[in-house]
């Protein structure tokens, strides 16, 4: 994978801006505004900190749902990769591809409709996405490694730190940056319901009083902060993973 530079992200940014100025060109509909407009929006609501106040809102529900699902998934994941056994996996492949969605009126009558809820319902899908990328992962180990590490005398949780979480890592971190990625998506859903504060709410209330160029600020707002999340992923990958860019270059 070839290393990124900055230019790369300028060129990226203007084949993502002419790609919106032609579709809107070519859409000519008010539910579409041209990049100029939603930018100049995104500006004034940055100047005045309202924009800012639900970005910061969005990304503490999002940080604290991935890190909730970080900490129980990756070592669920470990064990059921390892140890689990065939009842383990079904209980994912049973659990798994249900629409965590259809929970939500029982979250709401329990948790409420608060904060904890829409961290829990984010919480619940980045949930499984971490535990069986992780889980995937763990199986994956090569057997030969495993093989020379109990030869020295490896045992239990040595086995773990030294060769299966080491293995694992990178997986880790790709599922990370691939939950980041729904997180935020269900950001939306979950910030339009019983909330004035988020992103979501933002872009739904902007939406429902058709003042499309603040809808597309808010769009543009979590689109930065998927972004953020990714490369905030990135870089943990590098200090935690060095060994996976040394092998790329080589």
């Amino acid at each position: 994978m070839a290393e990124r530079r900055p230019w790369h992200y300028l060129v990226a940014i203007g084949i993502l801006a002419a790609g919106w100025e032609a579709l809107a060109i070519a859409l000519a509909v008010p539910a579409f505004p041209r990049l100029g407009p939603a930018l100049v929006a995104l500006w004034q609501g940055v100047a005045e900190g309202e924009l800012l106040l639900h970005t910061w809102v969005s990304l503490c529900r999002v940080a604290y749902a991935t890190a909730l699902a970080l900490i129980l998934g990756v070592p669920l994941g470990l064990y059921l990769g390892r140890s689990g056994g065939p009842i383990g996996s079904v209980l994912v492949y049973l659990t798994h591809p249900i629409p965590k969605v259809v929970f939500l009126p029982v979250i709401m009558v329990v948790l409420g409709i608060g904060d904890l809820s829409k961290v829990f319902m984010i919480f619940l899908i980045l949930f499984f996405q971490i535990l069986v990328t992780v889980r995937d992962g763990a199986a994956a180990v090569e057997p030969g490694h495993l093989i020379a590490v109990t030869a020295l005398g490896a045992r239990g949780w040595q086995v773990y730190r030294h060769v299966v979480i080491p293995a694992t890592l990178p997986r880790v971190f790709t599922a990370l940056r691939l939950s980041t990625a729904t997180a935020v998506a269900v950001l939306f859903f979950a910030e339009t319901y019983a909330t004035t504060h988020g992103l979501g709410a933002y872009v739904w209330d902007a939406w429902s009083a058709r003042d499309y160029d603040d809808m597309f600020a808010g769009v543009i707002a979590m689109a930065v902060l998927g972004f953020g999340f990714h490369t905030a992923a990135d870089l943990l990958e590098r200090v935690c993973c060095p060994w996976v860019r040394a092998q790329v270059r080589e």
